[in-house]
């Protein structure tokens, strides 16, 4: 208890929000970063006078499950929040009943609106002054030269953004596999620890299930501060990350407690007008994301990094205590993190190598180029439609350029990147799985009744056959194959004969015909 007290005190971890506070989960509005824990201990203080009162853990611990906590990595929104619709990442859990080109969560559109305001000023322009003042129409050549170079420019700028997608989410599939494995090999394979005095075991049990616990919270620890470093939040402050990390010695959790007015500018909201302008894709009105690594006055150090090393110290004890007793399980366990630091290493450099500046601007340019040239090409043919089939050409043309731009960094906050708080989520809850039952034990669950070992030629159990010779049980074996050969079969002849027997089949029809039924 007094841990937990501890830390709240010193301010290290903000507490997690209340549910529906403001900034609960994406951290935008203003969240102290320190916890007011003087109720609990007095609270502490008054159980240990009365012997009445309820236990101290139900009431003095800040993480007790008996408090009303939200989720962090629970996505669920109640509210019309305009930040709900215009960032992301997009909810891939939600289904939308609209048709694909008529929904307008994840489209380009809203940053295409300044761009196409503009395009269609210019258009007007050019299209009034030959008009009304004096012709200004060019030859159509340029829509073929100039064409062909902007979409190879498109198609290039299209597919490496792809592929950098594409390969983000290669590396935390790769963290979600490395992360079920050795979650599994902590539970599982790693034994209780030998030669142990009876009257220590119990207590050698619980410390065993609370060290193993404790690793599996650090894999998911590792998970969330990847995807916070991945995002340029370097502080522990954030609410799905400030109890998994709160106990470890960090450079990011010294600069939390000592640094503590940059990481609050984390949680600051944004003014109206600049919201608005970067939901518009204004590119004065966006901030730089890594101003909060910037302006650290403190180190912060690599939080998932130092993760590994905790975890890589408790591998040790483990291979060293001979808890891990089969040498294969020791090459697992350390293959995995070095699965993880190829997770981490990878993703900084898909963060980091972005498409060289140079094609950036040049593939920009010659799309504009293309853009503001277009409107004098169409004008001997189109007329006033000029105005209206520019419009649509520069929607078409810089909707590829946008998507491109968008998902390029696919770890950022826009509707298309890559959903990391599902993936956190994922690899917790699957944490969760894996330590909710104790190690299985192979009698347990093979000798059952309800075990159907020749299931589907016998439902018998386990236990009948037992009961049976050897030579039965092969000679069973044999007849199950002969009989799932024999099943599909008969399906597969079933079927044919239902589909000869529809109403409106080609060879229904054929007969009828013939018959002089149609």
């Amino acid at each position: 208890m007094s841990d937990d007290a501890g830390h709240g005190a010193a301010g290290a971890p903000a507490a997690p929000a209340a549910a529906g506070a403001p900034g609960a989960g994406r951290g935008h509005s203003d969240v102290p970063l320190s916890v007011n824990v003087q109720a609990a201990q007095s609270q502490k203080i008054d159980s240990n006078v009365s012997s009445n009162n309820p236990l101290v853990e139900e009431i003095a611990s800040l993480t007790s499950p008996r408090l009303i906590a939200p989720n962090p990595f629970s996505r669920k929104n109640t509210s019309l929040d305009i930040d709900d619709y215009f960032t992301g990442p997009r909810d891939i859990q939600k289904h939308s009943k609209w048709p694909i080109f008529l929904q307008m969560h994840g489209s380009i559109l809203p940053k295409l609106i300044v761009p196409l305001l503009a395009v269609a000023a210019w258009a007007s322009l050019i299209t009034c002054i030959h008009m009304l003042v004096k012709s200004i129409q060019i030859g159509s050549v340029l829509l073929t030269v100039l064409g062909f170079v902007v979409g190879l420019g498109l198609s290039f700028r299209s597919s490496t953004a792809y592929e950098r997608y594409a390969e983000g989410r290669r590396y935390w599939a790769q963290l979600i596999l490395a992360s079920q494995n050795l979650g599994r090999l902590f539970w599982v394979h790693a034994t209780e620890p030998k030669d142990i005095p009876e009257e220590r075991l119990a207590e050698s049990r619980k410390r065993d299930v609370l060290e193993k616990l404790t690793a599996m919270n650090l894999i998911v620890a590792f998970a969330v501060a990847l995807k916070h470093r991945l995002r340029f939040e370097p502080y522990t402050c954030y609410d799905d990350i400030a109890s998994l990390v709160s106990h470890l010695n960090t450079f990011a959790l010294s600069a939390t407690d000592e640094d503590k007015e940059n990481a609050q500018r984390t949680f600051r909201r944004h003014g109206f007008f600049k919201s608005v302008g970067e939901y518009l894709g204004i590119s004065f009105a966006e901030s730089n994301p890594r101003k909060a690594v910037k302006k650290a006055g403190r180190p912060l150090g690599n939080l998932p990094l130092e993760i590994l090393s905790y975890l890589a110290s408790y591998i040790d004890e483990l291979a060293l205590g001979g808890r891990l007793p089969i040498p294969m399980q020791q090459t697992t366990a350390y293959n995995n993190i070095a699965a993880l630091n190829d997770v981490l290493v990878g993703t900084d450099r898909v963060l980091n190598t972005p498409l060289p500046i140079a094609y950036s601007i040049a593939i920009a340019q010659i799309t504009w180029v293309y853009i503001i040239l277009l409107p004098f090409q169409l004008l001997s043919t189109l007329d006033w439609k000029t105005i209206p089939a520019t419009v649509a050409a520069a929607y078409i043309i810089l909707g590829i350029l946008f998507i491109g731009r968008e998902i390029e960094n696919p770890f950022g906050q826009d509707v298309n990147d890559l959903p990391l708080e599902l993936y956190c989520a994922q690899i917790a809850a699957e944490m969760d799985v894996i330590a909710s039952r104790p190690k299985p034990q192979s009698k347990e669950w093979m000798e059952s009744i309800d075990n159907r070992v020749l299931w589907p030629l016998s439902n018998s159990g386990w236990p009948v056959w037992m009961n049976r010779t050897e030579d039965k049980i092969r000679e069973a074996v044999i007849h199950k194959v002969e009989q799932t050969f024999l099943s599909q079969s008969k399906k597969e002849a079933a079927a044919a004969a239902a589909r000869s027997r529809r109403p409106f089949s080609e060879k229904g029809h054929a007969k009828r015909a013939s018959a002089g039924e149609v």
